[in-house]
C-alpha cells in the first residue's frame, strides 16, 4: 500500500496520459491561468485533500467518483498531447493521429483506475513543495517535492513542466527518486508494441485496463532478468 500511495501521488500528480478530449471535459482549475510550476503542484495538493478528506468511505465504495476527482483536479495542468507522443516515444512517428488519441486515451484510463484506489488515502501534508527548483529556463523546469509516507519517511518526486502554446505551464513527466515515469512506461510500451503491435497493445488496454499495465510493466521485469 506504501508504495501504491507513492506512485498514485507521484503519476497523478505529475503524469496520467490522456486525449485532447478528456482535457477539454474536465473542470478548469480553481486557479488563475499563468500559475507558476511551483504553485501548480501546492494548488493540486492543496485541492486534492479538499476532495478526499473527509470523503474517503464514498469514494472507497465508489472508484469511479475518485477518477472523477482525478479529472476535475490534474487534468486541466497536464501537456497532454506532449505527454501522450513521449510515452510513445519513436513509435508515435509511425502511428496515426487516430493511433495516438485511441492509445492516449486508453492509457489513461488504464492508469488511472490502476492508481485511484491508492489516491483514496492521501491526507493533508503528504506533498511537501520543496523552496526552488531544478534546473530552469523560460520555457521548462523542475518543481521538487517530498512525499511522506506511511512509515514516515520521504519520498522525492520531481515534476517536470514546459510552457505551452497558451502561455501556461503544464507538467509532462514525474521523476520518482530519480526514475522518469516517462522513460519507465516508455520502455515497456515500446516493448509490447514490438511485440504485439500498438493496434493489439490499445486493445488490451481498453479491454483489460489496469491488469494490462500489471502485465505489461511484469513481462518488461522478466524481460530484464
Amino acid at each position: 500500500m506504501v508504495r501504491k500511495l507513492t506512485l498514485a501521488l507521484a503519476l497523478a500528480l505529475g503524469g496520467v496520459v490522456a486525449t485532447p478530449a478528456f482535457a477539454q471535459d474536465a473542470a478548469a482549475p480553481a486557479a488563475g491561468v499563468n500559475q507558476s510550476p511551483t504553485a501548480i503542484v501546492q494548488t493540486i495538493a492543496d485541492e486534492l485533500s479538499k476532495a478526499i478528506e473527509g470523503h474517503q468511505a464514498e469514494l472507497k465504495k465508489d472508484p469511479e467518483k475518485m477518477i472523477a476527482v482525478i479529472d476535475d483536479v490534474f487534468l486541466p495542468h497536464f501537456d497532454i498531447d506532449y505527454a501522450s507522443i513521449l510515452v510513445l516515444g519513436q513509435n508515435a512517428r509511425s502511428a496515426s493521429p487516430q493511433q495516438r488519441e485511441r492509445f492516449a486515451k486508453a492509457f489513461y484510463n488504464s492508469i488511472t483506475h490502476r492508481y485511484a484506489e491508492g489516491l483514496v488515502n492521501y491526507t493533508r501534508g503528504r506533498v511537501q513543495v520543496l523552496p526552488g527548483t531544478g534546473e530552469t529556463n523560460d520555457k521548462r523546469t523542475l518543481v521538487r517535492t517530498q512525499v511522506k509516507l506511511d512509515d514516515g519517511k520521504s519520498v522525492s518526486v520531481d515534476y517536470a513542466f514546459r510552457k505551452s502554446s497558451s502561455g501556461d505551464w503544464k507538467a509532462y513527466d514525474v521523476i520518482i527518486e530519480g526514475i522518469s515515469y516517462v522513460t519507465n512506461y516508455r520502455n515497456q510500451v515500446d516493448a509490447q508494441i514490438k511485440k504485439e503491435g500498438l493496434d493489439k497493445l490499445t486493445l488490451d488496454l481498453e479491454t483489460q485496463g489496469s491488469k494490462a499495465i500489471d502485465d505489461m510493466a511484469n513481462q518488461s521485469g522478466q524481460a530484464k532478468k
